[in-house]
C-alpha cells in the first residue's frame, strides 16, 4: 500500500480529481480517500512557521554579486533523419 499527500479544490459539480504518477497507468486500483477541510490561510504561514531559517530567503534570492552570468551561443541543431 502507498500513500499521496496533497492538496485540491473541489469543483462546483462536487468532482475531486486526482491525478495518479504515470507507473499507473492501465491498472486496477483500490483507493481509500481521507479528506479534511483546510483553509487557505494555512498556506499563507512565514517561512519561518514553516521550518525555514530567519532570514533564509532574503540572503539566497537574488544573491548573486560576481560577474555577470552570460548565455553563450548555442550553436545550430543538428538534422535528424526523420522516423516516419
Amino acid at each position: 500500500m502507498q500513500s499521496i499527500k496533497f492538496k485540491a479544490r473541489v469543483g462546483l459539480d462536487g468532482v475531486l480529481q486526482v491525478q495518479m504518477p504515470s507507473a499507473y497507468k492501465d491498472m486496477d486500483l483500490e483507493a481509500i480517500v481521507i479528506f479534511q477541510p483546510w483553509s487557505k490561510r494555512e498556506s499563507l504561514k512565514t517561512p519561518e512557521a514553516s521550518g525555514w531559517q530567519p532570514g533564509f530567503f532574503e540572503e539566497v534570492i537574488g544573491g548573486w554579486v560576481g560577474e555577470p552570468l552570460v548565455r553563450e551561443n548555442q550553436g545550430d541543431y543538428e538534422v535528424r533523419e526523420n522516423l516516419f
